[in-house]
């Protein structure tokens, strides 16, 4: 696995940037000015370059557009109020784009290549990270197969990619879910521990049943039993049941989401319990008749933190207590917005800073 460490940097003519209100964009639908393309072929990472955004020649016969191999990560820069541009976890967002392409039979990105790139890449597009408290610069690395070939097989060629998009908030409301038991996000044995793009191309149809029905989004379960929680649509799920945080504990049909771990990482600092384990929909309904499950939500890069008021389950709808009563998880999301805005301190070293 090698690299070419020197990036070409080909600069835009004339920023967009200025032809839009980047505090107030929908979310994934306004791109930065330049984006990173690195090429594999021959063995080898090469011709790395950082070039204006914009459509690419591609053939119909890509090898991704048929079989699949394709992989992303999603993470997030943030601007303080100095103007100081930092990224939030890069170093697990690159371990885990490893982890996936290891699972999908794809060549790892090296370090210097995704980190330099990515800074670089930051520098040049800095004017595009909101300055809004909820704002942040969404970042899109991505690799996918290039072979311009119709055959199952591992592809020889490959490209590495990074877009960048300003966003705001993800859920402007707290959601709805129903419990799904139809339709399975992840089985064993399968690539739900990965960010691979058919994870998410086969929730789609089970999330537009549910959104008939009047939820935004579905709380998937074990495809073995269907008696255990697992995540909430693109997100990992966790309940606040008495004095304790549950969550699903990581399997190879969960993944080890950045924001599941930060949030871990804050209730441990506080003190409070924490249980990583299999939660049943038995427990958690159990829970809702007694009055001892206090929150439940979801947690993702893009959404942060999505906050859970309802659970539909066999034709019943549970109400759940309202956002206004509860208490852990918005001081989780207002402590990660504070880190994350530079105004509190950064004990666990989550933020990377992109020089000026």
């Amino acid at each position: 696995m090698t690299s070419t460490i020197d990036i070409q940097i080909e600069k835009i003519k004339k920023s967009r940037v200025s032809e839009q209100d980047i505090n107030d964009v929908p979310f994934g639908k306004c791109f930065a000015d330049h984006m990173l393309v690195a090429e594999y072929a021959d063995g080898k990472w090469q011709n790395a370059k950082i070039m204006p955004y914009g459509d690419v020649p591609m053939s119909y016969a890509m090898s991704a557009l048929h079989y699949g191999q394709a992989i992303f990560e999603g993470m997030k820069a943030y601007k303080n109020d100095k103007g100081e541009v930092s990224i939030f976890r890069a170093q697990d967002n690159f371990k885990r784009l490893n982890k996936s392409a290891v699972r999908m039979a794809m060549p790892e990105v090296p370090e210097d290549l995704f980190m330099n790139g990515l800074i670089e890449l930051l520098r040049l597009d800095s004017a595009w990270v909101p300055t809004s408290d909820l704002g942040s610069l969404y970042i899109r690395p991505f690799l996918i197969s290039t072979d311009e070939a119709i055959g199952v097989k591992i592809s020889d060629t490959y490209k590495f990619v990074i877009i960048c998009c300003p966003a705001g908030k993800y859920y402007s409301e707290p959601i709805k879910v129903l419990v799904e038991t139809n339709y399975y996000r992840a089985v064993r044995g399968g690539v739900g521990f990965v960010k691979a793009a058919g994870n998410y191309g086969r929730s789609l149809y089970p999330t537009k049943l549910a959104q008939q029905k009047g939820y935004q989004q579905v709380i998937w379960t074990d495809s073995e039993t269907q008696q255990y929680f697992e995540e909430s649509g693109t997100m990992n799920v966790m309940f606040v049941i008495g004095d304790t945080l549950i969550t699903p504990g990581l399997s190879d049909t969960i993944l080890d989401g950045v924001t599941r771990s930060s949030v871990l990482a804050l209730a441990r600092d506080w003190g409070m319990k924490v249980e990583e384990r299999k939660v049943s929909i038995k427990e958690v309904f159990e829970a809702i008749e007694k009055g001892t499950l206090k929150e439940a939500f979801g947690c993702g890069t893009a959404a942060t933190i999505a906050q859970i008021i309802g659970i539909g389950h066999n034709g019943k709808d549970y109400a759940l207590p309202p956002v206004s009563e509860r208490k852990f998880s918005p001081k989780v999301d207002e402590t990660l917005r504070a880190i994350r805005k530079g105004r509190l301190e950064d004990k666990h070293h989550w933020m990377m800073k992109v020089p000026a």
